[in-house]
């Protein structure tokens, strides 16, 4: 049992694949899983000379005067070599350097997936140690970190340390140290679910190779009594005084014991650690461990016994495995990808105790967390909450990278391993949730300014399970005071089910029962009695409509701001809202969409909403709205009318309102860049613009007038399906009061972030 069949780097929940399929996809197209890409470009001979020579001399000759400019001059802080020599490939084991490129490649894959790292493979053909550490001692220069992978034991271990000592970046065996920190994080839930202190905690650990013994290092550094853990391999526990099988690291973790077996190590045991075999724990040895037993048994693909197995013993089991089609999978991907992010980021000269006991409180500390719904989108499952069947992260948590890479950047930082300090932890980690979110990065200024200006927002459908959700996360971060209109009981029963605390300083609002009641139906009355409304009729829309109660809590002064819209239409919603509040002055109602993309950057896109054909002065209101939005987010808007048609050509008639609307501005002056009409391809992309030479387009436009909501349309909800592109909205502008509408059945996510920009609207006002 000396090396266990280690738990797989990626998550295929519940995944059935054949050979024929994965054959298939590492051949169709390019041959493997990685390309390299240009970062700069290199499409005129000025490129290529600024790129290479003569351009090039300059960097070198700074690097030169001083090494650590390489960093700002190459990819060197944000590049990991993914190294082995295939001895331990999964747990098909020695396949040898090539047979485990494809496991290299992948690995190198997931750094980019999960975290923005960029990566290479490099499969060094030897098994000799001394061959190996000179093959990559050498490579420093080209890395910020060195990935060690797949590597049998006891020669992982002499090869990591002597790396360790000859190189100044970090050296990582993921193997050992990333099992081991997953594992941590999901026992330090388990003890805190059971009662238990760590370092009471007896544990036992079935297997004596690389990850195990990371395993028990780990634990220990955590404060876990080295008396209280017995390690097995396949002669039986590692007692003192053992020579059989024996070697320096195994006797490093060997105590003082009169146990021989394994079954005899886990009686009145409180924990278990499985880097085995299948099958290596019987029903009888569950049976016989501590009340509350915490079994870990993470052999891959078949675990030391399973989950199914151990619950028909007992019901009071917490167990993880390494699989992905049970509950609690001890994946190496939650650690690897954000310990190196954080470590690159800081440029750590190594990656140290200190640092991997703060990944593994991370992670256990997130995983208490309600879980965002992209969890379950992504294959989690739904209900997930903190609990026996969950106390470790999933993978495709998008919160991971800003959780864990600042906790790893922060202790190396206190630690002293650190060679560039961050002035600003919880920007750094805002701005990670932006490396794989593009939407992150916009909101941010805007989420800024509403934490430094908390705002009351009334979420109107307050009984809805993913309202109330948004609602906890608003009052979570510090935006403000949510109002959730429902029934109390009603709300509160979905809280109870959802198995997390109501944060105080939520208001809950039943619209049939408030007090305000009368003050708002003479609010209402006064606006509609023209209109055909008696004042019973605003009675019964207060008392029953969520959203008219909602409106008039805003436009009363009682609340800043509100948002709705998960359970109708953005008509129907948007008929009860203007019943109690109006268009602003001299301003046009419209929707705005932001378009996020890491190669466009943030495009607003107007109007997407409300007009199916503006008319020329629309078209000219909403060009000026949109750029004083533009404004607001801190860009400098460039104003592109969009159709069909490029500068007349070619020729039609429904660019007639377009052009005039360009006529408008013209005459009436204004200070932002604008032309029209044109194509999108034009509007965004400078060589093309360049055979226009008149255009006033200086640069890309930002903001995209649409001909028609038609055209608004088909580009916003197609974009983000055919690319990588995210959109926001639409959001509404030119009322008088704040107020946003999700779109029917929108995520957590989208509730909160449209609960956000109308807080952030009613700031300005």
């Amino acid at each position: 049992m000396d090396d266990a069949k280690k738990p797989p780097m990626g998550d295929t929940r519940t995944a059935r694949i054949t050979a024929e399929e994965a054959l298939a996809l590492h051949a169709e197209g390019k041959p493997g899983k990685l390309e390299i890409r240009l970062t700069k470009p290199l499409t005129t001979a000025r490129d290529l000379s600024l790129a290479y020579s003569p351009g090039v001399a300059e960097p070198c000759l700074h690097i030169h005067r001083d090494p650590s400019l390489a960093y700002d001059y190459t990819a060197k802080g944000n590049m990991v070599a993914v190294i082995s020599n295939g001895t331990a490939v999964l747990g098909l084991g020695n396949l040898g350097a090539l047979a485990g490129k494809p496991v290299m490649e992948g690995k190198a894959a997931l750094f980019k997936r999960f975290a923005d790292v960029d990566s290479i493979d490099l499969c060094v053909s030897t098994e000799d140690v001394d061959e190996f550490v000179n093959a990559v001692r050498y490579l420093g220069p080209s890395f910020g970190g060195i990935n060690l992978e797949d590597i049998k034991a006891p020669e992982c271990f002499v090869i990591e340390q002597r790396l360790r000592e000859l190189m100044d970046i970090p050296v990582f065996h993921d193997d050992q140290h990333g099992t081991a920190i997953v594992a941590a994080a999901g026992l330090i839930n388990a003890c805190h679910l059971t009662g238990r202190e760590l370092s009471e905690t007896k544990l036992v650990i079935n297997g004596a190779g690389s990850a195990a013994i990371a395993c028990a290092e780990l634990v220990k550094a955590m404060g876990m009594r080295p008396e209280n853990i017995l390690m097995c391999d396949t002669k039986g526990v590692l007692y003192r005084g053992r020579t059989e099988g024996m070697n320096q690291w195994k006797s490093a973790h060997a105590v003082a014991t009169d146990r021989r077996s394994l079954a005899q190590a886990l009686e009145g045991a409180d924990a278990f650690f499985g880097l085995s075999v299948k099958g290596a724990v019987t029903a009888d040895m569950v049976r016989s461990m501590a009340k509350n037993p915490i079994i870990f048994a993470m052999a891959n693909p078949d675990p030391e016994i399973t989950p199914d197995e151990a619950r028909a013993v007992r019901d009071d089991v917490i167990i993880a495995t390494g699989r992905s089609d049970y509950p609690n999978q001890v994946n190496n991907v939650l650690g690897f990808p954000f310990i190196f992010r954080g470590a690159l980021d800081v440029r750590a000269s190594t990656i140290n105790d200190t640092m991997k006991i703060a990944a593994a409180e991370a992670l256990a500390m997130l995983a208490r967390e309600d879980v965002p719904e992209e969890v379950a989108g992504a294959g989690g499952g739904s209900g997930l909450r903190f609990g026996p069947d969950y106390i470790i992260p999933h993978a495709f948590d998008p919160r991971l990278i800003a959780r864990v890479s600042p906790a790893v950047a922060k202790a190396a930082m206190e630690s002293g391993v650190a060679r560039k300090p961050l002035p600003d932890l919880k920007r750094y980690a805002r701005t990670l949730s932006g490396r794989l979110d593009a939407g992150a990065n916009a909101l941010e200024a805007i989420t800024e300014r509403l934490r430094a200006n908390p705002q009351k927002v009334v979420f109107a459908e307050g009984e809805e399970e993913k309202v109330i959700r948004a609602a906890i996360a608003f009052r979570n971060a510090g935006y403000g005071t949510p109002v959730l209109v429902g029934r109390e009981d009603r709300v509160m029963a979905k809280v109870a089910a959802l198995g997390i605390p109501l944060p105080e300083g939520i208001e809950i609002h039943n619209a049939r029962l408030s007090d305000s009641n009368t003050r708002y139906a003479e609010f209402l009355y006064q606006r509609r009695q023209r209109q055909g409304f008696l004042f019973r009729d605003c009675q019964r829309l207060v008392n029953q409509d969520r959203n008219t109660f909602a409106a008039c809590m805003v436009a009363m002064g009682d609340a800043d701001a509100m948002v709705s819209g998960f359970t109708r239409s953005t008509s129907a919603t948007l008929e009860g809202v203007m019943n109690v509040i109006d268009p602003a002055p001299e301003t046009v109602l419209f929707g705005l969409s932001l378009m996020l993309s890491r190669r466009a950057g943030t495009v607003l896109v107007a109007d997407t909403a409300i007009h199916e054909r503006p008319d020329a002065a629309t078209l000219a209101s909403i060009a000026r709205q949109s750029a004083a939005e533009a404004r607001k987010l801190g860009l400098t808007p460039r104003v592109a009318f969009l159709s069909f048609s490029t500068f007349g050509d070619p020729g039609g008639t429904i660019t007639g309102p377009v052009r005039e609307a360009v006529k408008r501005l013209d005459a009436e002056g204004t200070d932002f860049e604008y032309d029209g009409e044109m194509a999108a391809d034009v509007a965004l992309n400078p060589q093309l613009r360049a055979l226009y030479p008149f255009c006033r387009l200086t640069g890309p436009a930002n903001v995209l007038v649409m001909p028609g909501l038609h055209a608004a349309h088909i580009l916003t909800k197609a974009v983000p399906l055919l690319t990588s592109a995210t959109s926001i909205g639409p959001l509404l502008v030119g009322l008088s009061k704040p107020v946003q509408i999700v779109n029917m059945g929108s995520s957590v996510s989208q509730i909160l972030d449209m609960a956000c920009f109308a807080g952030h609207a009613a700031i300005a006002r």
